[in-house]
């Protein structure tokens, strides 16, 4: 039996969960997230307790089990507390800036990249930290990894924009002998 499927998720007094079919709707005074569950996967809830159980033994249904278990807990908690993500931008010259909604970078290319932000993310900007916030958290690690992917740290000086925290493996540069 999965250990992450098989644990019950505990429903705080904010939140509202509702369940339709295969859909479940989470509600909380962060905001609303909704998901389709896959139909091999069976959700209950009791007292305040969301149950998750799966058919039968089968590798696909145990791999769906543990899957569909964390999704719907980080549904739960985005709409109570929220998921964030920091990106720290280092090299001279490197740059970010806002411009209404549209967030612009200037990382060292011959021309500056803009970015707009999806509906439900938002991105706080101080000095060279980029914060992202919102409450899908498979949304906030997607567009993460894409403000990351513009220019990712390279291994010999470190520059670049990387998450805050991330050791970068450095490489001895070139020497003559």
């Amino acid at each position: 039996m999965s250990r992450i499927g098989k644990e019950p998720i505990k429903i705080p007094e904010s939140v509202k969960v509702e369940l339709n079919g295969q859909n479940i709707k989470v509600k909380g005074p962060q905001g609303e997230l909704e998901r389709e569950i896959h139909p091999y996967i069976k959700v209950e809830i009791e007292d305040n307790v969301i149950s998750v159980k799966r058919f039968s033994e089968t590798k696909f249904h145990m791999s769906l089990h543990g899957l569909t278990r964390s999704l719907i807990n980080n549904m739960v908690v985005g709409v109570t507390e929220g998921f964030k993500k920091s990106l720290e931008v280092v090299g001279i010259g490197y740059r970010v800036g806002k411009k209404g909604s549209v967030i612009m970078f200037n990382l060292g290319f011959s021309h500056p990249i803009a970015f707009i932000p999806p509906a439900g993310i938002i991105i706080d900007l101080n000095r060279q930290i980029i914060n992202i916030s919102g409450i899908d958290k498979e949304l906030v690690g997607q567009v993460a990894a894409k403000i990351r992917s513009f220019r990712p740290p390279e291994p010999y000086k470190g520059k670049g924009i990387k998450y805050l925290g991330e050791e970068i493996k450095r490489k001895a540069g070139k020497t003559a002998e």
